[in-house]
C-alpha cells in the first residue's frame, strides 16, 4: 500500500515504510532504463530468499546513495542510532576501538536498507559469531580493460587448480568488470592463514601464465594482464554480496552462476540486471554450496607438493 510520498511493504511480521518510492536512484540513458527506489524494493523482495542466506550473520558495509548514483556515496560501516531496534547489530574490534555493523538477517531489514538508499551491500567473509575465522575465500578476477575473454580464461585456470586441490568453488559476476571465484571454508583457519593460501594459489597461476596473469598490487606493474586480487581475504575487508545491485547505469547485479554458464558466449560481468536476475536466482546456481565448506589444511599440503 502507498500513502502520498511513502509506501508500506509487508515483510514477514513487520511492515516497512518506503519513503519516496518514486525517487530515481539509478538514472536511465544510453538505452538503459531508470530505476526508482520502488523498483529496487520490488527486486529485493523477489530475490530475498536467495540473497538472505548469503547475508545472515555477517557484518555489512553499505554503499548508500541518497541522491542516486550520480550523487555522493557514503560507505557506511557503523550502524546509525536511529535504525530500528529490531535490526541485528554486531560490535567488532578495530584498531583503537570498535565498529557496530549492521547485520541483515531478514527481509524486513533488507527492505529497510533499500529505503536508506543502500544500493550495494558488501559482506564480511566471516560471521559475527566468529569474526576472526572466515568461512569464505574470494578470488577477484580483475581485467585490465573490458576484455571479458581474459576473465573467462583466468576463471577456467583457477577452477582447474582448485579442483586439483580438492576445493569446491563457485562463480559470481561482480556486476562491474570481472568475476569472483568463491571457495566455501569450514571456518577453521584465521584470516592470515586464508590470505596466505589465497596468495600462494594466485602466485602459482601467475607463474604458470606470466603473460596473461599478475598478482602485482600496483596498476602500473600489471600492464594489460589480468589481476588476481586476493586482498579481500583479510579481517574487516568485504566483498560485494551475491545478488546485490551495483551503483552503475543499467542496475547490474552481482550474480551467482554455474561453471557451465562460464561457456555462455553472452556472458559478461554485467550480464544480469535488476530486470533479469530474478530468473537466474530461481535457478539456484549455488545450491548446496554452504554445505561444502572445507578445511584448508589438506589443500595447503597439496599446493605445497605441487609448488615443490
Amino acid at each position: 500500500m502507498s500513502d502520498g510520498g511513502s509506501r508500506t511493504v509487508r515483510a514477514g511480521r513487520r511492515r516497512v515504510e518506503i519513503r519516496r518510492p518514486d525517487k530515481v536512484l539509478i538514472p536511465g540513458g544510453d538505452a538503459a532504463r531508470e530505476y526508482t527506489k520502488g523498483d529496487l524494493v520490488d527486486y529485493h523482495r523477489a530475490v530475498a530468499r536467495h540473497m538472505l542466506p548469503q547475508l545472515r550473520g555477517r557484518p555489512l558495509m553499505l554503499d548508500r546513495r541518497p541522491d542516486g548514483i550520480d550523487g555522493p556515496a557514503f560507505m557506511q560501516k557503523n550502524t546509525p542510532d536511529n535504525y530500528p531496534d529490531w535490526i541485528t547489530r554486531v560490535e567488532v574490534g578495530k584498531e583503537g576501538g570498535t565498529v557496530t555493523h549492521t547485520v541483515c538477517d531478514d527481509t524486513a531489514t533488507l527492505l529497510y536498507l533499500v529505503d536508506q538508499a543502500s544500493i550495494t551491500l558488501h559482506r564480511w567473509l566471516s560471521r559475527a559469531d566468529d569474526v576472526d575465522r572466515p568461512d569464505r575465500l574470494v578470488f577477484d578476477l580483475d581485467p585490465s580493460g573490458d576484455d571479458f575473454e581474459a576473465v573467462r580464461e583466468a576463471a577456467r585456470w583457477l577452477g582447474e587448480l582448485l579442483d586439483e586441490l580438492a576445493l569446491p568453488s563457485a562463480l559470481m559476476t561482480t556486476g562491474s568488470r570481472g568475476l569472483h571465484v568463491v571457495v566455501p571454508l569450514d571456518g577453521g583457519q584465521d584470516f592470515d592463514t586464508v590470505r596466505e593460501f589465497a596468495r600462494e594459489v594466485a602466485d602459482t597461476l601467475a607463474d604458470a601464465h606470466p603473460d596473461r596473469l599478475t598478482t602485482a598490487a600496483r596498476k602500473k606493474d600489471r600492464g594489460d594482464r589480468l589481476y588476481l586480487d586476493v586482498g579481500r581475504n583479510a579481517y574487516a575487508q568485504t566483498a560485494v554480496a551475491p545478488w546485490t545491485v551495483r551503483a552503475l547505469p543499467g542496475a547490474p547485479v552481482a550474480t551467482p552462476l554455474t561453471w557451465e554458464q562460464l561457456d555462455d558466449p553472452e556472458l559478461h560481468a554485467r550480464r544480469w540486471t535488476v530486470e533479469n536476475a530474478v530468473e537466474q536466482a530461481a535457478a539456484n546456481p549455488w545450491a548446496g554450496l554452504s554445505r561444502k565448506g572445507r578445511s584448508l589444511a589438506p589443500a595447503r599440503r597439496r599446493l605445497a607438493a605441487r609448488r615443490g
